[in-house]
């Protein structure tokens, strides 16, 4: 009898082939590098209005990220740094540092569906979260990500469908506190950027009634991966120096 159990529980283990945990790795391996230096296009659609905005974001491993407005005019040099989990933002007109308190974490970020917290926790999926293997085919894994006690995040859910050729996301799925779903991330159009496959467009749509209608597009124009990026960029004084 117990060894039937054992056998059971190695086979429910090892079933899969590959870990939840060792899937995810890959996944922020894959999505972050050593370093990444990406200029992209967001679209943000409203019921009733669009706008665009260009930028140019620089990061080096999970815990440091630059970013610069490129586009629109009125908004080129505001410029946002992430060290670990804090985040500050230089704003040209008034010429002042401004940090994001936890009290704004949840705000819309440049008026898109992506939050001030996206940007501080994009990449601590395999920190703050455990990893389920829910089910496999043969063109994708999907992953149950459950947060751990300690870990400050907002969600109380996450659901990923993982690509098995690129180990790079396909759709993430958020879940509130309750289980209800809040909206949905889609990654398409995989594409190779020098050394390394990325997904080229990104719509993040928002499934609940106070943002129906609304979806932000991101269409990435340059990627580059694993190159030198100056440690200058990763101060508070690179704030204002890197605005111009």
């Amino acid at each position: 009898m117990f060894k039937t159990i054992i056998l059971f529980i190695s086979f429910a283990v090892y079933s899969f082939g590959i870990s939840a945990e060792d899937i995810i790795k890959k996944v922020e391996d894959n999505m972050n590098g050593k370093s990444a230096d990406i200029t992209m296009a967001m679209e943000v659609h409203t019921k009733i209005s669009k706008r665009t905005v260009r930028l140019q974001s620089l990061s080096v491993g999970k815990e440091k990220s630059f970013i610069k407005i490129l586009y629109p005019k009125k908004d080129y040099g505001i410029t946002f740094l992430k060290l670990d989990n804090t985040m500050w933002q230089y704003v040209p007109r008034i010429e002042r540092i401004i940090k994001i308190p936890a009290s704004m974490m949840l705000q819309s970020w440049m008026g898109s569906d992506f939050t001030n917290d996206d940007l501080v926790k994009e990449s601590s999926i395999s920190d703050d979260y455990r990893q389920t293997l829910l089910k496999e085919n043969d063109k994708l894994y999907k992953v149950e990500l459950i947060p751990k006690e300690e870990a400050a995040v907002v969600w109380g859910k996450v659901v990923m469908d993982v690509s098995k050729e690129y180990y790079l996301p396909l759709t993430v799925e958020y879940y509130d506190e309750e289980g209800i779903l809040s909206r949905v991330l889609y990654y398409k159009d995989i594409k190779r950027f020098q050394n390394r496959f990325y997904p080229s467009y990104w719509e993040l749509v928002p499934v609940t009634e106070d943002k129906k209608g609304h979806k932000t597009l991101i269409t990435i124009e340059d990627a580059v991966f694993d190159k030198d990026i100056s440690p200058s960029y990763f101060s508070k004084r690179a704030l204002k120096r890197y605005s111009r």
